[in-house]
């Protein structure tokens, strides 16, 4: 089978969406700016440096290592990355996730860990198991990444919105990787979307109000209608850390879902230049690329 990779989508979808971190990560939790952001800035209630990314990339390139070294989704390495990226900077990741990987690293077994974690929150549909999955989509062709992606989500959310908001992007993330074309990446995961609210509110996004915040479904429809609605990547992106809210989320999937669609040829060259990790970034979408599991010749 021959994919058009064209303009290295990706690429273009991993650096994207630590940009889009990047970007959001000073305006986390704020509202919505009175001026225009169209740069990377440091500051914000977590002193964020200039580029510096935040635990959104930091769990993505948990996934993306993961699925390079082993050669596939293997739930006990994933689950061993994520406790150490946390361990680095606990600080930087949200409450159901924190809660989660301090529960795993007292010895709770993963899957005793999400369900205790939704038990005592009452809820797990947060966004973290959103803002990480998008390496899937690079690496698994897209029917067969709705399903791994629900899995990867119930590692650390045991609610299962978040899971399909995952699958739903990453389907679209697979399609434009390998050449679709937009309208026809969102119709094929809005088809294989089986969740209600979820295929709802993200299949028929223009009739929804954007609120960028921490629910997953909320987060998902903030970054898709950004993406769907935007003539560039620059466009979407900074529309997405300008909505204020869950900025660094939003960027972050915003950015996955347009680096994958304009590919890394339309990323400003000043925000590759400041972002954290770019190089490293680079490398790892290349390996799970090469790697990924719909190449000829590639049984796994």
């Amino acid at each position: 089978m021959k994919f058009i990779t064209g303009n290295l989508r990706h690429v273009g979808s991993l650096v994207a969406l630590a940009i889009g971190d990047a970007l959001g990560a000073p305006f986390e939790g704020s509202p919505q700016p009175e001026a225009w952001v169209a740069e990377m800035r440091s500051g914000g209630r977590h002193f964020r440096k200039k580029g510096e990314v935040t635990d959104d990339t930091l769990q993505a390139i948990a996934v993306a290592e993961s699925l390079a070294i082993c050669g596939g989704f293997n739930p006990e390495d994933l689950v061993m990355r994520l406790v150490a990226g946390y361990k680095l900077r606990p600080a930087w990741f949200g409450p159901t996730s924190s809660a989660f990987f301090d529960l795993v690293e007292s010895g709770t077994l993963p899957h005793l860990a999400a369900r205790l974690v939704h038990k005592r929150r009452g809820s797990s549909r947060s966004n973290g198991s959103v803002m990480r999955g998008f390496p899937l989509g690079i690496f698994f062709p897209a029917l067969r990444v709705y399903d791994v992606s629900l899995t990867c989500s119930r590692l650390t959310h045991y609610d299962p919105v978040g899971g399909h908001c995952s699958a739903f992007l990453n389907v679209m993330v697979s399609d434009l990787c390998r050449g679709i074309s937009r309208a026809t990446a969102f119709r094929h995961a809005r088809s294989l979307c089986i969740h209600p609210e979820v295929r709802t509110v993200l299949g028929n996004y223009q009739h929804y109000t954007i609120v960028p915040g921490l629910d997953a479904v909320e987060c998902s429809h903030a970054a898709l209608s950004c993406f769907m609605e935007s003539r560039s990547l620059e466009h979407a992106m900074l529309w997405a850390i300008n909505l204020g809210g869950d900025t660094d989320t939003v960027g972050a999937c915003t950015g996955a879902l347009a680096g994958a669609y304009w590919g890394i040829d339309s990323v400003p060259e000043r925000w590759s230049r400041e972002v954290e990790g770019h190089d490293r970034l680079v490398q790892l979408a290349g390996q799970i690329w090469e790697a990924r599991s719909d190449r000829c010749g590639n049984r796994r």
